[in-house]
C-alpha cells in the first residue's frame, strides 16, 4: 500500500524479447545431404525458424520442403518411407532415365544412365512442398551452375521444382535442366556451400557443410570408373569448400564426419543418419550459446539514467560475430 499523497507510477511497458535472425545454408554432398534432416530437427526442437535457407543440390532439395512448412520430423518420416522402398525407387529410377539414354540402353545393356532429376524430384519429394517460390513460408535461395555462361546462378522466383532439379543435376548422373533459356546443372560445381549468397540477409549464418573430408588409408577400396567419375565432383566441392573458408566464414560453420559414404549410397540412410548425431548436438550447443549472448547483447537497457554495462565477451568457439543492428 503506497504512502497517502504519493502519485501512482505508471509501470513501464515490458519489451518483448528480441531474438536474433538466422540465415541457413544447406551444402551439397549426395547421399551425405540425408544429413541435413537432422540438422532441421535442431530447428524445430529450439523452436528457431530461419528467416532465409540457402542451399546447393540435396541442400536445394531439404531446403524446398522445409522453406514449404514442413516439419523435419515429417520429411525425415518421408525420407525413409520413399529411401526403404529400395524395389520402388528402382523401378522409378528407370522410368526417370532420359529419352536419348533409354534409346541407347537399347542397343548397348548398361546398367547406368542418366536421369531427368525433375521426374525424380517428384518421387522424392513430399506432395505438399510449394510449386513456387512465391508459396513458400520461408523464402528460399537455390543455386546452380549456368552451363554456357560458366558461372553461379542463384534461383530465387518462378517455379521451385525445375530450380531444385537444375541445383541436383550432377553431370555424369542427371541431365542439364533447361529454364528461362538457360541450361543449368549442378550448383556444387561453383558452390557447394552457399552461405556467402546469404550475407546480411541475418544476424547469424548458419552452415552445414556434408561435402566429406579424406579418408584414411585403412578405408580405401578401388574405385571404378563410374565411381570415381562421380566422386571427382566431391573432391572439386570440397576444394570450392575449403578455399571459401579463407576468405570468409559462416557464424557457425557445422563440418559433417560423414566421409565414409559415397554420394550414391542413398541405401544407407540409416547410417548417415546415426553418424550425423554428433553434428547435430554440435550445432544445437552452438546456436544455444549463440542465441542466448545475442539476445542479451539486444535487450534495451532498463532505463536511460541506469550505468551502462561492460561489453560482453563474445564466445570464444565462433570467429566473428560483429554486426550492425538498428534496436
Amino acid at each position: 500500500m503506497r504512502p497517502p499523497g504519493q502519485a501512482l507510477q505508471p509501470r513501464k511497458p515490458t519489451l518483448p524479447v528480441t531474438r536474433p535472425t538466422v540465415a541457413l545454408a544447406l551444402g551439397g554432398g549426395g547421399a551425405r545431404g540425408l544429413a541435413h534432416i537432422l540438422m532441421l530437427e535442431v530447428f524445430d526442437e529450439l523452436g528457431l525458424k530461419p528467416k532465409i535457407i540457402a542451399g546447393t543440390s540435396i541442400g536445394a532439395l531439404f531446403g524446398a520442403a522445409y522453406a514449404s512448412g514442413l516439419s523435419a520430423r515429417l520429411i525425415r518420416a518421408h525420407t525413409e518411407e520413399v529411401l526403404s522402398q529400395r524395389l520402388g525407387l528402382t523401378r522409378y529410377l528407370l522410368s526417370a532415365r532420359s529419352e536419348p539414354v533409354q534409346r541407347f540402353l537399347n542397343i548397348l545393356p548398361i546398367r547406368s544412365s542418366l536421369l531427368k532429376p525433375e521426374l525424380l524430384l517428384d518421387h522424392m519429394l513430399p506432395s505438399k512442398v510449394a510449386r513456387d517460390f512465391a508459396h513458400l513460408a520461408i523464402p528460399l535461395k537455390v543455386v546452380a551452375t549456368d552451363f554456357y555462361a560458366q558461372e553461379q546462378i542463384v534461383l530465387d522466383s518462378g517455379d521451385l521444382r525445375s530450380a531444385v532439379a537444375a541445383s541436383m543435376a550432377l553431370p555424369a548422373l542427371f541431365t542439364p535442366v533447361t529454364r528461362d533459356g538457360r541450361v543449368l546443372m549442378d550448383g556444387g560445381l561453383v558452390n557447394p556451400l552457399p552461405f556467402d549468397v546469404l550475407k546480411g540477409d541475418a544476424d547469424v549464418t548458419v552452415a552445414i557443410d556434408v561435402s566429406g573430408a579424406a579418408l584414411g588409408p585403412g578405408n580405401r577400396v578401388q574405385p571404378t570408373a563410374f565411381s570415381a567419375l562421380v566422386s571427382s565432383s566431391q573432391i572439386l566441392q570440397r576444394s570450392i569448400v575449403r578455399e571459401k573458408l579463407k576468405a570468409q566464414q559462416p557464424d557457425i560453420y557445422i563440418d559433417v564426419e560423414v566421409d565414409e559414404f559415397h554420394v550414391l549410397e542413398f541405401h544407407r540412410f540409416k547410417q548417415v543418419m546415426t553418424a550425423a548425431g554428433q553434428a547435430k548436438d554440435q550445432l544445437k550447443r552452438q546456436l544455444e550459446r549463440v542465441l542466448t549472448s545475442q539476445t542479451a547483447e539486444m535487450l534495451p537497457a532498463a532505463s536511460q539514467s541506469s550505468a551502462p554495462s561492460p561489453p560482453k565477451k563474445r564466445l570464444s568457439g565462433l570467429k566473428r560475430f560483429a554486426r550492425k543492428r538498428s534496436l
